[in-house]
């Protein structure tokens, strides 16, 4: 059985990791909060070029770009966003389960002779890949590239893989990261990134327009210029996105431990009254007892 002075300790390191997570809860609230305020920031641009885009799609017009150039699929390369860091609860294992699975329809799709490439994002997801990494599947990683990288990183990142796709390297390029709804809601989205499809425009809101439009110098310039444009918006928009998950989760993870050590505290506060009243009851009967005698 515990002694008062175990149990005094007990307590005190129980209540002084409560005091942490809940300012690691704060920490991510406010990290939370700034990639929402990012990605709002961020939904204008990606509007402007998805409308230009539309406009462009309701003029008849032909086009023709690399980026929309399907070909035979033996390579195939999926980004995997996860985290750097841990203590985000089941975060990075809800999207590892979701490459497990994307993996096994992509081999049921275009058969077991597939090669696949996964690029994870983040230390985490770069980890639990690995596990899996042999036969058809290659791991592949890029100097700077992690899930904090933003702007200007976010650009080169997306550049290298559009000379990736172009030159033949792989022939398709899909993502896999989570989607965020709330700090409560997070929810796996996958997608194809290359080469760019018609559905994808729909599934972005990229509709075309009946309003009749002068192209300077011609639709299919600006729409050559405009595709990596929105390539690049939806990047950014995956990056920010992947980040407030992060964050949304790593805020509920606290919660959790941070009621799970209210609850702890309170068990341990009533087991230390109880040995206290004890020990103060069998104190006052030896003392009583001594007066009796």
């Amino acid at each position: 059985m515990a002694t008062l002075r175990e149990l005094k300790g007990r307590i005190g390191s129980v209540a002084s990791s409560q005091k942490i997570t809940g300012a690691m809860k704060m920490i991510s609230s406010a990290k939370m909060h700034k990639a929402e305020q990012s990605l709002k920031r961020l939904q204008p641009f990606r509007t402007q070029i998805e409308q230009v885009i539309g406009n462009i799609l309701g003029a008849d017009t032909e086009f023709s770009t690399p980026l929309m150039e399907a070909r035979e699929v033996k390579k195939i390369t999926i980004l995997v966003f996860g985290s750097d860091d841990g203590l985000c609860g089941a975060y990075n294992v809800n999207i590892f389960k979701l490459l497990l699975a994307r993996l096994n329809e992509l081999r049921s799709q275009f058969g077991a002779d597939l090669k696949i490439e996964i690029f994870p994002i983040g230390k985490k997801m770069f980890k639990a890949a690995s596990r899996i990494a042999g036969g058809n599947i290659s791991v592949r990683t890029e100097q700077g590239v992690d899930s904090k990288t933003t702007g200007l990183g976010v650009k080169e990142f997306v550049d290298n893989l559009r000379d990736s796709f172009i030159k033949g390297d792989t022939d398709r390029i899909d993502y896999l990261y989570m989607n965020f709804k709330s700090v409560s809601r997070q929810r796996p989205h996958s997608g194809q990134f290359l080469p760019v499809t018609t559905e994808a425009f729909s599934s972005q809101g990229v509709k075309a327009s009946n309003r009749p439009y002068i192209f300077e110098p011609d639709a299919a310039t600006i729409f050559s210029t405009a595709l990596p444009m929105l390539l690049l918006a939806v990047m950014q928009d995956i990056f920010t996105e992947n980040r407030a998950s992060e964050q949304a989760a790593r805020v509920m993870a606290m919660q959790s431990a941070n009621d799970n050590a209210t609850k702890l505290l309170e068990q341990l506060q009533l087991e230390y009254n109880k040995l206290r009243q004890q020990s103060i009851t069998t104190e006052l009967l030896d003392i009583l007892g001594g007066q009796v005698k």
